[in-house]
């Protein structure tokens, strides 16, 4: 009997002895460790004293504007690109000359890569025939994870007779099928069309949960990163920014630029009202609040500018606690399916404001007059003017 592709599967679990599939895993040693990493092309920092650490089955996401160096970074990992200075360690072992065929891992990237001349049983096999296995073995394998990617029936066919959806599915069979410590995904969604990409994010994030497989995935989407990551690395200017939760990089951003990367972002400039009774912030004529940061070291009058997050504002018919006078007038109103985007006009700026469609007889109207709301614990101050 084939020895099952992965002991952590339950679905595969056949043939195996049960001290394998009951050894515990060791998570003592990170599966994959970056400390002090930098690379630079034509004297451009491309990639900054990166740390990192994963662990064994851990799911990261690297996310970032174009540019921001998340390619870099996954090419570090991989092998295509050798640090100018800081190490990589795979299993608490330096692999920084490490050519990438003895790294054992697996890359996918944006377009596949798949060998046009080639069936995809030929591009699922051909890393194995570079491993010299046994034609039995390459068969039993090549059987396993074209059902485990339910591409039965499709083994025949070529690339170019498949959908996107397929190629995807193909590739990363290709990449499953030599057993990697880890797997390494290089906007490997971003070809396909939204509802597809969606479908194979949630697909393949169980999958890969499923399989306990160790995966580093580069994406510059927001939605993505969220719906895949156990752990979300935000990189900016070369730089890890942050690193935690999906939930802990948007809710506790470090960072004012993490803050604006993360979501649609208002910027209100402020005048600060300091006195011996306390501190408040006004924003033109209408908005003045207490606001939840400090304004120690603010003088009265100066300029401030905060950041509020266009999902965290409300709209109301009637004045509120913090916008008394001088409403907002509607200019644009978007139904975007379960929400809706209303751009504001409030003394010249624009406010945008995100929320869930109201299904309501009478919807918001542009020219309508509004006032806004907001927690200010939700607010973040960006700079001192």
């Amino acid at each position: 009997m084939a020895r099952s592709l992965y002991p952590g599967d339950p679905e595969l679990k056949s043939g195996l002895p049960e001290s394998v599939l009951e050894k515990p895993v060791q998570v003592e040693v990170p599966e994959l460790e970056l400390k002090g990493v930098s690379k630079s092309f034509s004297g451009m920092r491309a990639v900054d004293r990166c740390d990192l650490s994963i662990g064994r089955g851990e799911m990261l996401v690297l996310l970032g504007a174009s540019g921001c160096g998340k390619s870099t970074l996954l090419n570090l990992i991989a092998g295509f690109e050798t640090p100018d200075s800081g190490t990589v360690s795979m299993r608490g072992k330096v692999v920084n000359d490490t050519p990438p065929h003895r790294r054992n891992v697996a890359l996918v990237f944006q377009h596949y890569a798949l060998f046009p001349h080639m069936t995809i049983t030929e591009n699922i096999a051909y890393g194995l025939h570079a491993r010299k296995m046994d034609k039995s073995d390459i068969a039993a394998r090549v059987a396993e994870v074209v059902s485990l990617l339910k591409l039965n029936g499709l083994e025949d066919r070529y690339p170019a007779q498949l959908s996107g959806g397929q190629r995807q599915r193909a590739a990363v069979a290709r990449a499953l099928a030599i057993k990697p410590d880890m797997l390494l995904l290089d906007e490997a969604f971003s070809a396909l069309d939204r509802n597809l990409r969606e479908d194979m994010q949630l697909e393949f994030s169980l999958l890969l949960r499923r399989l306990s497989v160790t995966t580093v995935i580069v994406t510059h989407d927001q939605r993505e990163a969220f719906s895949m990551a156990d752990r979300i690395a935000v990189m900016e200017g070369g730089r890890i920014a942050q690193v935690g939760s999906p939930e802990d990089v948007y809710r506790k951003p470090e960072t004012t630029s993490v803050f604006r990367f993360l979501g649609t972002i208002n910027q209100f400039k402020a005048t600060a009202l300091v006195d011996s009774q306390g501190s408040a912030l006004r924003v033109g004529e209408g908005i003045q609040f207490e606001p939840a940061f400090s304004l120690d070291g603010f003088a009265n009058g100066s300029e401030v500018t905060f950041d509020v997050r266009a999902e965290d504002i409300a709209v109301s018919e009637t004045p509120t606690s913090i916008h008394k006078t001088n409403p907002a007038v509607v200019t644009l109103r978007t139904f975007l399916g379960p929400q809706e985007r209303i751009v504001l006009d409030f003394g010249g700026e624009q406010v945008l404001v995100d929320r869930p469609a109201q299904l309501s007889f009478h919807p918001i109207q542009v020219g309508q007059k509004l006032y806004i709301d907001f927690d200010s614990r939700r607010s973040r101050i960006s700079c001192r003017n």
